[in-house]
Formats: C-alpha cells, sequence, structure tokens
C-alpha cells in the first residue's frame, strides 16, 4: 500500500487515497503494538516486573480477541436495525430500550453513533420515554461490525408491564440487525440504476411533527429484491441517498450471508428455523432479575448493568462461538 502511495497518480482519486492512507496508519499502529509487546516479553525474561506482567497479560487478550474478528468486513463501520414485535407498547417501548442500550454500549467503545431513520410509536413510556417501532442507526468505529455481528436476533423482555393499571407480567420481543457498512459490492451485486425506486419525503419526529420543512429525506428501494431503505439524519438529500445506499449494499451483503448459511444448513439436511423464532437472549427484570444469552448460556443476575449498556462480556463469548456461516 506504502508502494501504491508514492505513485504519481495516487491522490487523482482523493477519497479512496484517504481511506488507504488511514489503512497504512492503522496497520502500521498494529505492528507497533505488537513489536512493543515482544520487546515487554523480552524484559520481562530478564527483569521479573508484576506490573509490567499484568499489563502485557492484558494486552495480548486484547489482541487474542481481535483473532475472532478477521471476516472479511469486521473492521468496517456497522448499521444496526431495531424493530419492535407484536405487543403494541410494551414492544415499542422494548425497542426504546434496546436503542439507548447500544448507545450507551457504543459510547463506553469509542464509537459514534447517529440514527439515520426512526418510525416513532406511542408515547407515555417509563420516564417519559417514546415508543419506537423502528429505528436505523449508523455506528462509527474501527471494528464496530466485527464486535456486534453476533447481536443480530430476537431479544425477549419480561417484565411487570409499565402499561398496565394491574402491573401485570408482560413478554415483548424485538428485533435487532447488524449489517457492515459497504461502500460497494462484489461485480454480481451491481446495481442497475433502473433497477432502483426513488422516493423522497420530509423528515419527521415524534407525534409526526416536521423537523424539516423540504423533502430531504429518502427512501431507496431495490426492486428486483424488494429491500427498501431510508435515511432521513442529513440535512441535504444527496447525503441521505449516499446513505441508503450504503445501508442497502449492507442488506445485500446481508441477504447474500443468509442464502450461503441457507444452503449449508440444507446441504447437511438441518432444519431451517423462521428468523422470529431466532430467539438470542432473554431479558427477565420479574420476577427475579436475569440476562441469559441462549446460544452461549452465559447469564448475569446484573439485569440493569446490562440495560445501561454494559454488555462486554456477552459480546465477548459470543464471538468466541464457533460460526459455521460466512463472515
Amino acid at each position: 500500500m506504502e508502494a501504491e502511495s508514492v505513485k504519481p497518480d495516487f491522490w487523482k482519486d482523493s477519497e479512496n487515497a484517504g481511506k488507504i492512507q488511514q489503512e497504512i496508519s492503522e496497520i502500521k499502529e498494529e505492528i507497533a503494538g505488537l513489536e512493543e509487546m515482544k520487546k515487554n516479553l523480552e524484559d520481562l525474561k530478564i527483569l521479573p516486573d508484576e506490573k509490567l506482567q499484568k499489563e502485557l497479560e492484558n494486552k495480548i487478550e486484547k489482541q487474542e480477541f481481535k483473532t475472532f474478528l478477521s471476516g472479511k468486513y469486521d473492521r468496517n463501520n456497522a448499521v444496526m436495525e431495531i424493530f419492535s414485535g407484536a405487543g403494541g407498547q410494551d414492544s415499542q417501548d422494548w425497542a426504546t430500550m434496546l436503542l439507548r442500550m447500544y448507545e450507551r454500549y457504543c459510547q463506553q467503545k469509542g464509537f459514534k453513533t447517529s440514527v439515520l431513520h426512526q418510525a416513532y410509536g406511542e408515547a407515555g413510556g417509563p420516564q417519559g420515554r417514546i415508543g419506537t417501532k423502528s429505528v436505523t442507526v449508523a455506528i462509527n468505529g474501527s471494528y464496530a461490525y466485527g464486535i456486534l455481528k453476533k447481536e443480530s436476533g430476537v431479544h425477549r423482555l419480561v417484565r411487570q408491564s409499565p402499561f398496565n393499571a394491574q402491573k401485570l407480567r408482560q413478554t415483548s420481543f424485538a428485533m435487532v440487525n447488524i449489517f457492515p457498512e459497504i461502500e460497494n459490492l462484489d461485480k454480481e451485486f451491481e446495481i442497475k440504476p433502473d433497477e432502483l425506486r426513488i422516493d423522497t419525503f420530509r423528515s419527521s419526529g415524534p407525534g409526526g411533527q416536521n423537523v424539516n420543512k423540504i423533502e430531504s429525506a429518502v427512501r431507496v428501494t431495490h426492486i428486483p429484491t424488494g429491500i427498501a431503505v431510508a435515511s432521513q439524519a442529513e440535512r441535504l438529500q444527496g447525503k441521505n441517498k449516499e446513505t441508503a445506499m450504503k445501508i442497502l449494499y449492507a442488506k445485500l451483503y446481508q441477504l447474500k450471508k443468509e442464502q450461503h448459511a441457507k444452503e449449508l444448513k440444507e446441504i447437511k439436511g438441518e432444519q431451517i428455523s423462521a428468523s422470529w423464532g431466532n430467539q438470542i437472549r432473554s431479558y427477565v427484570l420479574h420476577p427475579y432479575k436475569m440476562v441469559k444469552d441462549l446460544r452461549t448460556q452465559y447469564e448475569t443476575s446484573q439485569a440493569e448493568d446490562v440495560l445501561e449498556g454494559n454488555l462486554e462480556e456477552f459480546i465477548q463469548t459470543e464471538l468466541k462461538l464457533k460460526d459455521d456461516s460466512i463472515q
């Protein structure tokens, strides 16, 4: 890449050149970190130091964790979707709780989040929360997709309903989808202009109030697959279209992944379950407190901590779980 960067025409495509320079910088930083660990290890052989040993163990553990993030798009930014399930206000409130949980987790990781499109539900939730029917969030940060990719699936909440006068126990569901942000796909996914339908609309906030007086929000529909994506975060229509196209590429990639996984399961003779049956985690707040991942069996009674964004143990355990699908 460095040899490429010194060619006379390197900066003709400034956007691509900038990405290459950033990748060079990231690789150099990683190499420097490995060289420092190697030196620390040699130093410890000569002169044992308990503090240095502990620091080195932590560094090696973090580096070892990266071996589980070697998928094609694991280094990329991510796009997250959350959909409330059947159940009215309770499920819409649960979707809002999940959005808050992931935003807090991303903040802890140093990732930047921005809501690209949100369809609001009914107001009147706990602490004045407004329900969410669906939301799309951009998550920017190194390895954002790799770290969050296994959060995709159905999340189940059991609690005393704050919307029920008798405080009856209520079970709510929400679907989470995680995609890598992709600039362009392989040639087999080349999108022709006549395969797209572009619609514009006014971005709106809770209760349908107009945030924007002009039609800057954009919805892009891929006609062959029926996949529709929208973005309303930017003030300029062109920027929203650009963002929507990135989400569309991500969804087409996910579709390719799912088709590949389906083919593998059919070859193995395994039964394919419906996506909404793919429950991955239960959050129980009543009659006891527990969050349990149904794939790894990892669980904790610190349910409130998890909902505050303390997901690291769940995510690390998930990523170490063997996955036969393509990354």
